[in-house]
């Protein structure tokens, strides 16, 4: 019986078994693993002489990692960009203007390592991020102490990361190979966009996805006009384009997904694929409402993504779940879909089966990697507590995340403030250029 590190604290969400708050319990890592969660009192005993550091939180809720699900972590160093223009405004008008102009590896790399901060400070222990240098954007998330699923981008123009489409391919097969086996950093296959990439270079991706069972991270049905535009240019929506092109299935991550028929919800359903909700980004570009509860009631695996600093423009995913929940509720116009334990579920575990990591991460179970936080509740601001689930969700914010461990070591909490200034020092150095 080993232990590195004990977590005693006042409740344990681990989200497996469902519906669960554990109280005064302590959960114990090893060897940056889950080892053991116990009561408190027989944790005590149980390790007693061990050589383990044992952390206290009287007022402390921990649970498993957040998993944002579709970042672009670079976008950082953009945000403030656009704002009030309607997405292909600013996107033709502002960003990618000022990609074309700022884009290189160093800008991705210094972008993903100030975002990776932000998000480790604010509970955020795994992203998926699809951006452009995808090797440089795991390098700067990685050093910011995140785990990373990184994507290899295809998109149907020339950037400084691609020339053609079969350049964007083949680094992605490249991308597949250099993450092969890494622990910590996985990689998915990127099309940005059915608005943006062909129907042969969607086979592709398929294909690619198919032969190395790797998840597609795409943005699906964001707006309208897209739904529009598909109708008009190929007679059919997006999401029945991606199943003729192969790319309906459980592999597939469909980010956004607002405007998502009763078909398109069924087709999603049947095909076992997750659903990626990011309401502020919908909001801040108006691009509407997601029907969440339908997808939940239908079974869809739901996950939770801020999107980019440049159009949310923070990286807080507890707010964002809190934001998702309230959300569901009134599109839904009833107060019992979008529960507590169902948003904090997708706002961890849903996530990880999205990136089919789950075996690995998105809960505190026995053998799982170490992915937890903690979060004090003890604030007048959330308390008193009499329902720890719905006070941490509903009352708790980013500023009550006290400790971030990644693999059973600290990422945010006590000594790690080093990163802190690592990230103004990279802000300080970008601001002129921007």
């Amino acid at each position: 019986m080993t232990a590195d590190t004990l977590v005693e604290a006042r409740w344990v969400i681990p989200v497996i078994p469902r519906n669960t708050v554990l109280k005064n319990h302590t959960v114990v890592f090893s060897g940056g693993r889950i080892a053991d969660i116990l009561p408190t009192e027989a944790a005590r005993v149980r390790y007693a002489g061990l050589e383990a550091k044992t952390m206290r939180l009287p007022a402390g809720v921990v649970m498993p990692g957040l998993i944002n699900l579709h970042t672009h972590a670079a976008m950082n160093l953009l945000r403030g960009r656009g704002a009030d223009l309607p997405l292909m405004d600013w996107l033709t008008k502002e960003i990618w203007p000022a990609e074309g102009r700022l884009m290189s590896a160093e800008f991705v790399h210094d972008g993903s390592l100030i975002a990776g901060v932000e998000m480790i400070r604010s509970g955020v222990t795994c992203c998926s991020d699809l951006y452009f240098f995808p090797e440089a954007a795991a390098e700067g998330l990685r050093e910011a102490g995140l785990r990373c699923a990184t994507a290899g981008i295809v998109i149907g123009f020339p950037s400084a990361w691609a020339a053609n489409d079969d350049e964007y391919i083949s680094k992605c097969e490249a991308l597949i190979e250099r993450y092969s086996g890494d622990p910590f950093v996985r990689v998915t296959v990127g099309p940005h966009a059915p608005y943006t990439v062909s129907d042969a270079s969607l086979a592709r991706c398929a294909a690619l996805s198919e032969r190395h069972d790797l998840p597609v991270h795409i943005h699906v049905n964001e707006t309208a006009g897209e739904v529009e535009t598909s109708l008009k240019d190929h007679g059919e929506r997006p999401v029945a384009r991606l199943a003729r092109l192969g790319l309906l299935n459980e592999r597939l991550i469909s980010v956004h997904s607002v405007h998502t028929s009763n078909e398109d919800i069924r087709m999603l359903a049947e095909a076992r694929a997750s659903v990626c909700h990011c309401p502020s980004s919908n909001l801040k570009l108006a691009s509407g409402f997601a029907p969440v509860a339908k997808m939940m009631k239908a079974g869809i695996n739901l996950g939770i993504g801020t999107d980019g600093a440049a159009s949310n423009d923070k990286l807080d995913m507890l707010g964002e779940t809190r934001l998702a929940a309230m959300l569901a509720k009134a599109v839904a116009g009833g107060t019992t879909c979008a529960k507590v334990f169902d948003m904090l579920e997708a706002a961890t575990l849903g996530g990880a089966r999205a990136l089919h990591w789950d075996d690995e991460i998105g809960s505190l179970e026995i053998g799982k990697c170490a992915d937890m936080i903690a979060v004090d509740l003890s604030g007048i601001e959330c308390g008193p507590v009499t329902d720890p689930a719905a006070q941490l969700l509903y009352s708790a914010g980013r500023e009550h995340v006290t400790h971030v461990w990644v693999a059973g070591r600290l990422a945010a909490g006590e000594g790690t403030e080093p990163r802190d200034d690592t990230a103004r020092t990279l802000l300080e150095k970008w601001a002129p250029l921007i």
